[in-house]
């Protein structure tokens, strides 16, 4: 390969095995090449020697960026950190979450980037994008089968913009990636990421039901239970349990969902005397514990005391011609190992809401079985209950119960604290009232 040096060994000339010769030089500690598209050395020596005093100005007027990691690569490496890290302390639901953030929105924007390009500016250009992109598309509403001949005027559903928790979980992604990012010294700091213009988010009280709603909801449940037959008996009971068992302990779906028999204990309150339920609570924030209301004993009784659902083999053709007779399994009661709500009821729960015309608040939000949850905190808080003793009860904080609960329930104003007046002192003539128009 023939090479020649200019400019005292600053620039290098080479060429191959192509007619053209190639330049390459290194300015402020980075290398850089270029075809200075000359067979001729003497001119090709000429267009180093400009291609060089360019460069060189270029870099001192901050015009060449500098080669660093890319947005994409620093992903790949949280991603690869992450899921080893918090592997047994985050859900791999929550993981996943991250894995197509990234993978639909935020590496598609910033992925081509270098990590330092992605400052406070270029987040907020994404905050633009994002809220100018369509992709919810609202259902449209159904005609009412009893009236058909009533004519409904139905307006073309317009697709919605994300919403903001879309966005902020979206953002909170793209910082744990600059976290990252800063922990291996690819970034000297973290851009501030906060929604610029921003106001104090409208809080919207959790969905719940009020007294009267969830009356209404166990009374409906246990009348289910009463007609319902075969195979579906069964599943009706524990649904109508399910609710009771919920709305007396305040346990989150998924602590319901993993409770064995042998994490609850039927014990005598020393306090009260009444009979409750101590439960080892395993779910969100690991292990805790949660002591219920009286009303849930009877209930979990009825639960230890039904007999596993067993499964009636049926006979084969062959069997039948036989004359053989159905097998009926043994009874078998539920056991220390085994869950107190086995299966998913979930299609019950949301039709018999339906049926009742509970699934949505007046405020249009869904009900769940979350909302039996929420309805435990609103129904202590209103019998007067100490906030920070529920709040160890249900594993939560104060502040949590303060924000998303106690708001709306009137029973936590004091109206002789906040109408109290000042005493009249003696000889002091009496005020005017201001409070009544006599």
């Amino acid at each position: 390969m023939a090479s020649h040096e200019i400019l005292g060994g600053k620039v290098h000339l080479y060429r191959r095995t192509s007619r053209v010769w190639h330049c390459s030089a290194s300015v402020a500690g980075v290398q850089h090449r270029a075809s200075t598209k000359e067979e001729d050395l003497e001119l090709a020596k000429e267009a180093a020697e400009d291609w060089y005093l360019e460069l060189r100005g270029k870099s001192r007027a901050g015009l060449i960026k500098k080669k660093e990691i890319s947005f994409d690569k620093v992903a790949d490496q949280f991603e690869l950190e992450y899921e080893v890290i918090t592997e047994g302390q985050r859900s791999p639901r929550w993981v996943e979450g991250h894995k197509h953030r990234l993978r639909l929105h935020l590496r598609p924007f910033f992925g081509k980037l270098g990590i330092s390009e992605v400052t406070a500016g270029k987040v907020q250009e994404y905050r633009v994008h994002r809220a100018g992109q369509t992709g919810r598309k609202p259902k449209s509403p159904i005609p009412d089968a009893n009236e058909p001949n009533i004519e409904i005027e139905i307006e073309a559903a317009k697709p919605k913009p994300p919403s903001r928790s879309t966005i902020h979980d979206e953002i909170v992604t793209l910082r744990q990636v600059l976290k990252t990012a800063q922990r291996h010294a690819w970034l000297s700091h973290l851009p501030d990421l906060s929604p610029p213009y921003g106001t104090r988010g409208k809080i919207m009280h959790r969905p719940w039901f009020s007294p009267a709603e969830y009356k209404q909801l166990y009374t409906a449940t246990r009348e289910y239970a009463k007609t319902a037959h075969g195979r579906h008996h069964w599943n009706a009971e524990q649904v109508h349990d399910f609710v009771l068992f919920m709305g007396n302990t305040g346990l989150r779906p998924d602590e319901a969902k993993n409770l064995q028999h042998r994490d609850v204990a039927i014990v005598k309150d020393q306090v009260t005397g009444q009979r409750i339920l101590e439960i080892e609570v395993r779910g969100k924030i690991g292990v805790g514990y949660c002591k219920s209301m009286p009303g849930a004993v009877t209930v979990y009784e009825r639960l230890l005391n039904r007999p596993k659902p067993m499964a009636v083999p049926k006979l084969t053709k062959r069997q039948k011609r036989a004359g053989e007779a159905v097998v009926v399994p043994l009874t078998v009661m539920p056991q220390a190992k085994d869950p107190v709500f086995p299966g998913n009821h979930i299609k019950l729960f949301n039709a018999l809401l339906e049926r009742n015309g509970l699934k949505q608040d007046r405020d249009g939000q869904a009900r769940t079985a979350y909302s039996l949850r929420h309805t435990y905190i609103c129904l202590r808080l209103m019998e007067g209950a100490d906030i920070y003793q529920i709040a160890k009860n249900c594993r939560t904080s104060v502040e949590m119960i303060e924000k998303y609960y106690a708001a709306h329930i009137k029973n936590t104003l004091d109206a002789g604290a906040i109408n109290r007046r000042r005493p009249r002192r003696k000889g002091e003539a009496p005020a005017p009232d201001l409070h009544t128009d006599e």
